[in-house]
């Protein structure tokens, strides 16, 4: 009984096994003859290779379509070139290994032309097809927009109705479309039909297809063309409205980091800080030199550097406060001559230890990239993180003003200091306090804005005038304010740049806030009662 077991088992491997075999055997025979193939018989090989099915073949056709395929001399084996600190090595096009010892005087090219190309691109598209990975059917039937032929389309029309995904048959019915659009021989109502699907479609190619047919000599082709481009362009003017609105919501989240620090120191002590901007350049060079001590973990680096940043920037704000702001107190002009000399020292102590070059700090590679809503907006991931990380950061400190000690001795404080002081509140503890905190959410803002710009000793300089415009517009001391004015001003220089220019929209925004604070010299939200005086 084990024996028969025994052989029924292995009659079935065999069953399943030999085809493969078959096929893997098929295909190193192609290989094999395309090593030995003139370029003008290449394309014929290409549909062979296609025809056996192999998705194994994939690493083979985009070393190919990349110009990298080679094969050794003696015995026709296939490998790809791959440029590895500036030398030629060749590594197996399945398993990615190294072939040790092989150069390039034991190695030819297989040679490749335009015409090859566009041909290898649809081949590796419609291997694709039939990928496990939804995504990986999509970007294939993507990548087929510009150049379907009869036999994608046919490839396309077996699958499309047994496709699972939503959005992968979207794209199979926007392809399908595209290329009965064009179809001459298709009639006058299926091709309008074809153009009435496009004209919900945002892809570059399908616009593509609409302006040719819009030369159509077909009058109602043309027209029907005319239409859908116009739908699409309203579309397309909606979302770049809503790009703008990122970009100036990414603004004001900078903004908002940079001048809230501002807006405790300046509202509770009343000192005009002009070193704040330098708190932001500390801060990111703390990032800087956290990535330098830990070059292998890029991706948690900004974890350690967001507390480390805090701490550097706030505790020299601390020692700032102690040395000469607590000296200075009741005269704002001196306060803010001795905190221009503090700003220009910190400038020369970051160049003369990191020199005066801009430094690059790395981002982390779950803030790289975008997120792709459609092939016209996209908002990049480093922006939408520091965005929220923006909010966080100010409804965190809102609750430590409202929650903490220390936040209820700094409104003490900030609204009848006297009175404070004479009911035991150290007002002098508090000043270093609020100051090291301002300066500390500074510090934080420097790594925010370390990945979106690289780190340079005047870093913070290009901020702090903008932060004072905007404890300014929204109210001395009051957070929500801050919030308001930071967002509406970085919302307002997005949406005025593309008519203006950068430097214009800038000076333009300079002048309501100057116009404003002549009607409300208070801003925003002026503050109420004992605060007010």
């Amino acid at each position: 009984m084990p024996v028969k077991l025994f052989l029924s088992f292995c009659l079935f491997l065999s069953a399943y096994i030999t085809p493969a075999l078959a096929a893997s055997a098929e295909t190193d025979a192609l290989l094999q003859q395309l090593t030995q193939t003139k370029l003008s018989k290449m394309p014929a090989m290409v549909h062979q290779l296609e025809a056996t099915g192999d998705e194994s073949l994939l690493p083979v056709f985009r070393a190919w379509l990349a110009g990298d395929l080679h094969y050794t001399r003696d015995d026709n084996i296939l490998v790809v070139e791959v440029d590895v600190n500036g030398v030629d090595t060749y590594q197996d096009p399945y398993t990615q290994a190294t072939v040790a010892g092989l150069t390039s005087k034991q190695v030819r090219k297989i040679k490749v032309n335009n015409k090859l190309r566009g041909l290898l691109r649809g081949v590796i598209a419609r291997i694709q097809l039939t990928s496990s990975d939804a995504d990986v059917r999509e970007s294939a039937v993507r990548a087929l927009l510009a150049d379907i032929d009869d036999e994608t389309f046919a490839t396309l029309e077996r699958i499309y109705p047994t496709e699972p995904n939503k959005d992968v048959r979207e794209m199979m019915h926007t392809a399908l479309s595209i290329y009965t659009a064009q179809d001459q021989n298709s009639s006058q109502t299926v091709r309008l039909a074809a153009i009435d699907v496009l004209g919900d479609s945002l892809e570059n190619d399908v616009r593509n297809v609409l302006f040719s047919l819009e030369r159509s000599d077909n009058e109602v082709i043309s027209n029907a063309a005319t239409q859908a481009l116009v739908s699409i362009n309203r579309q397309v003017e909606r979302y770049a409205l809503v790009d703008q609105l990122f970009f100036g919501l990414s603004l004001g989240s900078v903004l908002l980091l940079a001048s809230i620090g501002l807006a405790i120191t300046f509202g509770v002590m009343g000192v005009i800080n002009m070193a704040h901007g330098e708190m932001i350049m500390l801060g990111a060079y703390t990032t800087y030199v956290v990535q330098l001590l830990m070059p292998n973990y890029i991706d948690y680096s900004i974890w350690v550097a967001i507390p480390a940043a805090f701490l550097v920037s706030g505790l020299m704000g601390v020692v700032i406060e102690r040395l000469v702001i607590c000296r200075l107190h009741g005269r704002p002009l001196e306060t803010l001559l001795a905190t221009f000399g503090i700003s220009l020292i910190l400038q020369q102590l970051v160049r003369t230890i990191f020199s005066p070059l801009n430094r690059q700090v790395s981002t982390p590679s779950w803030m790289s990239g975008s997120w792709e809503i459609n092939p016209v907006l996209s908002l990049t991931l480093n922006r939408l993180y520091i965005l929220a990380f923006a909010l966080l950061v100010f409804f965190a400190l809102v609750m430590i003003l409202k929650k903490s000690s220390l936040g209820l001795n700094v409104r003490a404080v900030s609204q009848n200091r006297n009175m404070a002081k004479a009911m035991g509140v150290r007002t002098e503890w508090v000043d270093a306090m609020t100051f090291g905190l301002g300066s500390g959410i500074a510090g934080i803002a420097g790594v925010a804005l370390s990945q979106l710009t690289n780190v340079g000793p005047n870093l913070g300089q290009a901020y702090i005038i903008d932060s004072f415009m905007v404890v300014v517009f929204g109210g001395v001391g009051n957070l929500l304010g801050t919030l308001v004015a930071a967002f509406t001003l970085g919302i307002a220089n997005k949406f005025l740049e593309p008519t203006t220019g950068a430097v214009l929209a800038a000076i333009l925004v300079l002048v309501f806030i100057i116009l404003f604070i002549q009607k409300r010299p208070k801003g925003l939200f002026p503050q109420k009662g004992r605060a007010a005086e």
